[in-house]
């Protein structure tokens, strides 16, 4: 009898407990729903207070964070180095790496370092040494993350640092800090060529990895594409063998072409089904959150209009032989890209990267004293005002 009652008491407590864990389960799913909240990709700009060696400078810092309080996981994300004059370099915004943290909850902070865009100072580079260099763009880094880690909206144990070329250098440079709280390092296509002259920027490069990786225990993965026209296969494979050689810790993925070059990878909408599997594989074992808890508004699409084909030059409104012969570069050019013309007779266009028809609007109104429209987005044209007289003299455009 008393096994008997024993025996029906464990099946009695075995449904309570199966019940206790099928409403915990539950009160699981329904959190989740709850937490996928939808939102817009809200973009802050400010000028972030550091000091770089002795002096005090700020640092011109995009934010994209998500709805609510926080504290939030953090990604920095870190830019490269345009051709020219540093200060002339626009603002970055990686919107395609942006959302998709931002989408998983994550706040997203991206500093342009001294001397870039409207950042204060002045640029600074030792031409051929590129440990000194990656450490130099690091400091930069370092100003700014700790700025926001003072910030009640930051989740101070849970920080990725990642960075594109230049900055992909500076952020295996900062892995040799040690700095709390960060979990992993991601680089897309990282290094720094230097062009002219008698620099051995390979070598420098190999040397720079090398010490990177003896001093560093941050997990990282890396991104390298077959027709990266910085840093090919041959070249990466010499940082990462150099870089794990040494100690360092390091999952190379080495992918194929990416459109015509794959150095701008991570800065193309298209670039996200390449690098976001190994990403969330990567920060899973790094005890990072994947699962996605915003559901992010899209921007709505632009709508085709029926003035003519795509491929039509003859149609388009205004230009003269040389605005129609950027037109025909422009139809060659890789998708996401748009293309803008003015009554003026000024016109742009722009290819990948951060919003391109933002970007080319603003491009050809500094060549255009009347206002500048859509004519033409990725495959199709969007054009619908009726032209009218062309001018006498056509403007120079920009791309």
């Amino acid at each position: 009898m008393q096994q008997r009652n024993a025996a029906k008491n464990r099946n009695v407590r075995n449904v309570f407990n199966a019940a206790l864990i099928g409403l915990s389960l539950l009160s699981g799913i329904c959190f989740a729903q709850e937490a996928m909240v939808s939102a817009k990709l809200d973009e802050q700009v400010m000028m972030v207070p550091t000091f770089s060696g002795n002096a005090s400078v700020e640092l011109q810092t995009t934010i994209f964070r998500p709805p609510g309080p926080g504290p939030f996981p953090l990604v920095i994300m870190n830019h490269g180095k345009e051709p020219g004059n540093p200060h002339l370099q626009r603002r970055d915004r990686f919107l395609a790496i942006s959302k998709e943290f931002v989408k998983r909850g994550y706040a997203v902070v991206i500093p342009m370092r001294k001397g870039f865009a409207k950042s204060t100072g002045q640029y600074v580079e030792d031409r051929c040494d590129m440990q000194g260099n990656g450490q130099l763009q690091a400091d930069d880094l370092q100003g700014a993350l700790e700025y926001f880690l003072k910030q009640d909206w930051v989740d101070k144990d849970r920080i990725i640092i990642a960075g594109q070329s230049y900055g992909g250098l500076a952020t295996m440079a900062f892995g040799t800090r040690h700095f709390p709280g960060v979990k992993g390092l991601i680089n897309f296509a990282g290094g720094l060529r230097t062009d002219g002259g008698t620099c051995q920027w390979q070598a420098s490069l190999v040397d720079a990895f090398a010490n990177y990786g003896s001093r560093s225990s941050v997990p990282s993965l890396w991104f390298y594409g077959a027709n990266d026209t910085y840093f090919n296969p041959a070249i990466a494979s010499r940082m990462y063998n150099a870089y794990v050689a040494s100690g360092g810790k390091a999952k190379l993925v080495a992918y194929g072409p990416f459109k015509r070059d794959a150095h701008g990878m991570a800065g193309s909408r298209d670039g996200v089904k390449i690098w976001w599997p190994e990403t969330e594989k990567f920060l899973q074992q790094v005890g990072m959150p994947t699962a996605e808890v915003i559901a992010l508004a899209e921007d709505a699409p632009i709508a085709k209009s029926d003035f003519a084909e795509i491929d039509n030059v003859d149609a388009i409104p205004y230009l003269k032989d040389k605005g129609r012969e950027a037109y025909r570069v422009f139809l060659s050019k890789s998708s996401p890209k748009a293309f803008a013309v003015s009554s003026s007779g000024a016109w742009s266009w722009a290819e990948e990267g951060d919003d391109p028809t933002a970007r080319v609007l603003a491009n050809c109104q500094n060549s255009s004293r009347q206002p500048c429209k859509l004519y033409a987005v990725d495959d199709y044209v969007v054009w619908t005002d009726t032209p009218s007289e062309p001018p006498a003299q056509n403007l120079a455009g920009v791309n």
